[in-house]
């Protein structure tokens, strides 16, 4: 099933509400890999959307990329693990375009 970049936009939105708590009560490390990736690419979201780069993202969580990667290794999801594998100039200038294919590919685990 494949979303439009609204639905994932809003699905990413509640997604992270959820993780947020997760995350305070138990830490990163010990969230699922799933969550963990949601929560990157969240981070990666919030800085393209809101500052047009990556910049806020790293202010936010530096590690994002690589604990992205990882995740989405650990977890089997292969266009999720090349997005967190670009070099920051590609990525954000492919996010937009990339977005759905890695919301999608989430939503479907």
């Amino acid at each position: 099933m494949t979303h439009n970049d609204r639905d994932n936009e809003t699905w990413l939105l509640d997604a992270t509400d959820e993780l947020m708590s997760a995350k305070a009560e138990i830490g990163f490390a010990a969230m699922t890999s799933i969550q963990r990736v949601i929560y990157c690419l969240w981070i990666a979201d919030y800085g393209m959307r809101n500052a047009g780069d990556l910049s806020t993202a790293i202010d936010l969580f530096a590690s994002f990329m690589s604990d992205g990667h990882v995740a989405a290794e650990e977890a089997g999801l292969p266009l999720s693990a090349h997005m967190f594998s670009l070099p920051i100039a590609d990525l954000e200038a492919r996010y937009l375009g990339l977005f759905d294919s890695i919301a999608n590919e989430i939503r479907a685990v």
